[in-house]
């Protein structure tokens, strides 16, 4: 079984700034990766509907960090389970767990990656062309090479190098256009 993704919004970073919002589909699971701040909630709800989903049909919600840019529109999916670093909240039930190794669906999974953050997190996500991860450890293709609001370079470079040695096919970062790792992409 393979799941399918599908980047609502590419994000970026200037002096306005947007998350990456990306829409995963693994048979009834249906899971949102970050649905932080946009330029408007419709290029998130738009492209939701042109995938044919509502927001009340989305299963999951994923943060790769606890930062409003990738938080912020949480709420326009009220029927989700929350996840993050440590725990799942659905209504006023909060679940304990390490997100390390979580299955969302058994083609969505969690993984810890600090860096940016001590407790980010990324998606890990089986599709037919490959490993795909989503995550903040690069802002776009070109990285920036030096996170100049990483709690823990060291870390962040561990996590990248622990994420490409997955040999992932695609990387979806949280504020930028999905790339394909190279030998160039920052370590």
């Amino acid at each position: 079984m393979t799941a399918t993704l599908n980047v609502l919004t590419a994000g970026y970073v200037g002096p306005r700034t947007a998350s990456t919002v990306t829409l995963l589909r693994d048979g009834d699971t249906l899971v949102v990766v970050d649905p932080g701040m946009v330029a408007d909630r419709k290029l998130i709800l738009g492209p939701v509907a042109e995938a044919g989903v509502s927001p009340e049909q989305v299963t999951d919600v994923v943060f790769s960090h606890h930062h409003p840019d990738h938080t912020l529109n949480a709420a326009l999916f009220p029927a989700a389970r929350y996840h993050d670093h440590w725990a799942i909240y659905e209504d006023d039930l909060w679940t304990t767990r390490a997100a390390d190794g979580f299955e969302i669906s058994p083609s969505i999974r969690l993984m810890a990656t600090p860096g940016h953050t001590p407790e980010d997190i990324s998606t890990l996500v089986d599709t037919e062309e490959g490993l795909v991860v989503l995550t903040h450890l690069w802002w776009s293709a070109d990285g920036p090479v030096e996170d100049p609001y990483a709690t823990d370079p060291e870390a962040l470079h561990t996590s990248r190098a622990a994420v490409l040695a997955l040999s992932p096919a695609l990387v979806v970062p949280g504020h930028g256009a999905a790339f394909a790792p190279t030998e160039h992409t920052p370590r």
